[in-house]
């Protein structure tokens, strides 16, 4: 089963519940987690895991031949992106523009393109105590597009025939984020009791209603009813799988690296029943 954990708002607890619930599985089951918020991973931080397996991350970007290249501009007129450009005779290549979908290299009239590697992030795993398969992909700073480095994290290291595989999507509502999700069996929408969680909130579930995906959510940091957010759940039939309470015993841990399972080892039993319940929605 292939579980995301999800929010559109940044900061609503992804990673705690995302860690939480692959540390609760891992104790009966075969457990995969992988840290798609490539921009600032930090699942690593709740497990002791030594990250001895690596891979570069690449795309392939266009390589002009001038000695074949007639300055056509067919390449340029072809590009979508606007990471190729004609300057006189010359051709010029972006490749912080260019999505490496290769339109210019099949169109060149004069085959004078080819396409050479362009790193642009790493993959990082290693296995945890608790016997977890962790990865997680970091985007070199500096470069615009972490979707390459996530598509190629999903593919890394593939997860056998019945184990979990649990994706730490990354915040918002972005190209980055639909790539988290496609191909997964449900999300879990993490949100918090205020205007900016349920707008957020709201925004997901439209996603994942056009990618016809199955979902649940978790309330988090709750401090009292907040009306808007649970008519809002019975409006559109989303489950409410789990509500933590605002407490402080929670953020003193979390600030300190701490699981939530290890916090209070009450969760282990909330995590392992919320399971179960995903499973008879999937």
């Amino acid at each position: 089963m292939r579980i995301a954990i999800a929010s559109g708002k940044g900061g609503t607890g992804k990673t705690t519940i995302a860690t939480g619930l692959a540390h609760t599985l891992a104790r009966d089951h075969s457990v995969w987690y992988k840290d798609c918020d490539v921009e600032a991973p930090n699942g690593h931080l709740f497990f002791s895991l030594d990250l001895d397996q690596n891979s570069e991350a690449v795309t392939r970007i266009p390589e002009i031949d001038d000695r074949k290249c007639t300055a056509c501009g067919k390449c340029v007129e072809v590009c979508q992106f606007h990471a190729i450009a004609q300057i006189g005779k010359k051709i010029l290549v972006f490749p912080q523009l260019c999505h490496g979908c290769g339109s210019c290299t099949w169109n060149c009239p004069e085959n004078a393109i080819k396409e050479i590697p362009n790193p642009i992030g790493k993959l990082e795993a290693g296995q945890t105590l608790e016997g977890i398969h962790f990865s997680h992909g970091i985007l070199t700073i500096s470069e615009p597009m972490p979707t390459p480095v996530i598509r190629q994290l999903k593919r890394w290291q593939k997860p056998e025939d019945g184990s979990i595989t649990i994706f730490d999507a990354p915040p918002g509502a972005s190209c980055s984020v639909v790539e988290t999700l496609r191909s997964v069996d449900f999300v879990i929408l993490v949100t918090e009791p205020t205007p900016f969680g349920l707008h957020d909130l709201k925004q997901m579930t439209g996603i994942l209603d056009d990618m016809s995906i199955k979902s649940g959510i978790i309330i988090n940091r709750e401090n009292g009813p907040y009306s808007p957010l649970e008519d809002f759940c019975l409006q559109v039939s989303i489950p409410v799988l789990l509500r933590i309470p605002y407490d402080r015993q929670i953020a003193e841990g979390i600030a300190r690296g701490k699981l939530i399972t290890d916090i209070n080892s009450e969760y282990l039993a909330a995590f392992k029943s919320m399971f179960e319940q995903i499973k008879t929605i999937v």
